[in-house]
């Protein structure tokens, strides 16, 4: 069934009217959904058992993506957090929103344009749980219950060994849930910790007490994609960085490895039961046949692939991101569904808005990915930039990206010599094998470079829209790169 976004909502709108007169006996128009967004720090897309890894323990996850759409090929702008929790509140590019760094927060401008800021004037009732990541300067005032921090936060903030943060988020969220207003629809923003390591700590992944048993007795199988010594094809400026300095705090020896492995699934893990907890309180409170619940995460994460740890790179591993969207009002044909469609972290923005029946404003680079929904499009995005600029040079090299369906063009901005990769994902989806210097693909390779000129030049513009793809599908055919 080809389920266009209109027939979606028009459905939506039918199967929720339809509960509420099996539930009253009456008829009446059906109210706004309520919203429930919850973010992963670090959750690499496939870290769940419903992206096919048969090793960690995700079946609330499972069961929500089996109910709901699963989006497979789900990417961030800017894997660092700061940076795509900023994109994901405004709907922007890093090189619009500027926001480069943990220190700087968002204009009064631009709080008064994010998602959760125009949900709350549209009627709803909203609340935020957890890490905020965007600069120091807190918007307790955007919301009408602040239950967030700045920074990293710690797992144990009172001390270990506990209660853990992510239980303490989860008693926050059902809390607001036991006690929204019944007259308003809700939003409610869970922007998790976990399963990002505790910086300061030398064990790094910090995980709850009830998880401690799972993955015990498990061995978790070495990185699949590129090796550790693949860090060797890298220039010295690359070898030298923050991913590998962690990577030898992480996965050095292989006990380390199994340490960090275990510490980070049962992080996951931890997540995914605080979700169990907050759909039963949704059943219990009678919210459920009305509240959509999408989960994603800000970026990935490298486990060790290419001899790296941390994010930063656009490699497959830093930039793929889960999203699954949960909607109790979903038409069965659609629940269930795996969406092949090339969506971004800075879509979220807009879709958020569209669930909410609120025109997004002229300044949002992302699209409402609800189009999709059980739709096979054939108008989806065909090539998309990525950035990551960070303003200490020297701690992570800058660099910047173009993905399409089938290739990759990295190229790193600020080392003593231009670094550049390529890859045919579709021969090497684990980017093992840069063919940048091989002649046989030159023209990929420069095809690719100037749609990054293309791209890093179009921000500059103001007249221009960066965000509309700068080449056609066809025009990808015909260069090779599609």
């Amino acid at each position: 069934m080809n389920v266009t976004r209109r027939t979606f909502l028009e459905m939506a709108a039918m199967t929720a009217t339809a509960n509420i007169a099996s539930a009253t006996g009456t008829r009446k128009p059906p109210r706004r959904p309520n919203i429930i967004f919850m973010l992963g720090d670090d959750h690499r897309a496939d870290v769940m058992g419903c992206a096919g890894n048969t090793i960690v323990k995700t079946p609330h996850l499972d069961l929500m993506a089996s109910e709901g759409v699963l989006f497979e090929n789900h990417f961030c702008t800017t894997p660092i957090c700061c940076v795509s929790r900023a994109s994901i509140m405004l709907g922007q590019y890093a090189s619009t929103h500027g926001i480069k760094d943990f220190d700087t927060s968002l204009t009064q401008e631009q709080l008064r344009l994010t998602y959760f800021n125009l949900i709350r004037e549209s009627g709803y009732h909203t609340g935020f749980v957890g890490k905020f990541g965007v600069g120091k300067d807190m918007p307790k005032d955007s919301f009408d219950v602040w239950e967030g921090f700045p920074g990293q936060g710690n797992y144990f903030p009172k001390g270990e060994p506990g209660p853990h943060l992510t239980h303490i988020m989860r008693d926050q969220a059902n809390h607001f849930l036991r006690t929204a207003p019944a007259e308003k629809p809700f939003l409610l923003s869970i922007s998790f910790k976990a399963p990002h390591v505790q910086d300061d700590d030398p064990r790094q992944y910090l995980p709850s007490e009830d998880t401690l048993p799972l993955y015990a007795q498990t061995r978790i199988p070495p990185p699949i994609g590129a090796g550790s010594e693949d860090i060797n094809r890298f220039p010295l400026s690359i070898q030298r960085s923050e991913n590998r300095r962690r990577w030898g705090i992480r996965f050095a020896t292989p006990a380390l490895y199994q340490d960090s492995m275990k510490g980070y699934y049962r992080l996951v893990s931890g997540i995914d039961s605080a979700i169990g907890s907050i759909r039963e309180t949704l059943a219990k409170q009678g919210l459920a046949d009305n509240t959509i619940i999408i989960y994603s995460a800000d970026h990935g994460i490298f486990n060790g692939e290419h001899g790296f740890a941390g994010k930063w790179y656009a490699h497959e591993e830093s930039i793929r991101i889960p999203l699954i969207i949960y909607d109790p009002r979903l038409p069965a044909p659609v629940r269930g569904a795996r969406q092949q469609e090339t969506t971004l972290n800075l879509d979220l923005y807009p879709t958020l808005l569209d669930m909410a029946g609120i025109a997004p404003p002229s300044v949002m680079q992302g699209r409402s990915v609800l189009k999709h929904l059980g739709s096979e499009s054939d108008d989806g995005r065909q090539v998309f930039f990525v950035e990551h600029d960070f303003p200490f040079h020297g701690f992570i090299p800058s660099s910047g990206a173009i993905r399409t369906d089938g290739w990759k063009y990295i190229r790193y901005t600020d080392v003593a010599a231009p670094f550049e990769e390529l890859y045919d994902l579709r021969e090497d989806k684990h980017e093992n094998h840069n063919l940048a210097t091989d002649s046989k693909y030159e023209h990929q390779l420069n095809t690719l470079r100037s749609y990054y000129e293309t791209w890093k030049k179009s921000f500059l513009n103001p007249n221009r829209s960066p965000w509309r793809d700068p080449v056609t599908n066809a025009e990808l055919k015909r260069n090779g790169v599609a």
